[in-house]
């Protein structure tokens, strides 16, 4: 990662919330959840960004719903409530929601749309995953629907819809279809971001509210200071 400072959260990063949910607009290069690097992460910068705020004295709850990797923008959400966090986990397990993704591509896909299914393996040791020819013991079934939606003289945009939640799914299906994502050395791509992200971002999350249940969608703006991010987002309005 690049080594100057990434400013890790401002409440003006908040796309959503209530009594129960949080949703928020992660800037690339920050960690959802601790892990074993120790750098700090999200999660607890808004535990505390909350207790302050509200004047919670002692701990304060925050389940981690999902996670996005570290190089990677876009909507995450939390649950400020142990309801909501065990229902949303079973809705995530029943695949109620519907995640939509943008990613930014060197290379224009063969088909305009298509769906790509494959198998996946996690290699922990690299934190990688690769496609597999055929299903083994420790693959795991890997879809994701994509359209191209827009695109410049050098690059291609993707919208892309979640179909499973596996390790690294988009980045490794697209590497696997020709298409590696911009900025992402580990899977192919031939150059980096200047600020160390990749060029794929968690655009929109729809789903039921776990306890109002009613209809929730929440859209995340592009990081505003990379230009062709902003330039795609302009594309579509």
């Amino acid at each position: 990662m690049p080594e100057k400072t990434i400013e890790m959260f401002k409440a003006t990063d908040i796309l959503y919330e209530d009594n129960h949910l949080l949703v928020i607009n992660k800037p690339a290069g920050v960690l959802v959840q601790s892990d074993t690097t120790g750098d700090a992460a999200l999660e607890d910068e808004i535990k505390a960004f909350i207790r302050e705020r509200d004047e919670k004295p002692g701990n304060v709850f925050l389940g981690v719903v999902h996670r996005i990797d570290r190089p990677v923008s876009g909507a995450v959400l939390f649950a400020k409530t142990g309801k909501a966090l065990a229902r949303l986990n079973e809705m995530l397990k029943n695949r109620e929601f519907r995640k939509i993704y943008w990613a930014i591509t060197d290379r224009r896909p063969e088909k305009l749309e298509d769906t790509l299914a494959d198998h996946l393996v996690r290699d922990g040791k690299t934190n990688k995953s690769r496609c597999v020819s055929k299903p083994t013991a420790d693959s795991k079934e890997a879809r994701l629907r994509y359209r191209v939606i827009g695109g410049s003289d050098n690059y291609t945009l993707l919208e892309i819809e979640l179909l499973t939640g596996r390790h690294h799914q988009i980045r490794c299906q697209l590497a696997k279809a020709g298409c590696p994502i911009k900025g992402d050395l580990k899977y192919g791509a031939p150059r980096s971001n200047r600020d160390g992200s990749i060029s794929l971002h968690a655009r929109s999350l729809e789903f039921m509210h776990p306890v109002r249940k009613e209809p929730v969608r929440v859209t995340a703006p592009v990081p505003r200071e990379d230009n062709l991010w902003r330039y795609f987002e302009k594309s579509q309005e």
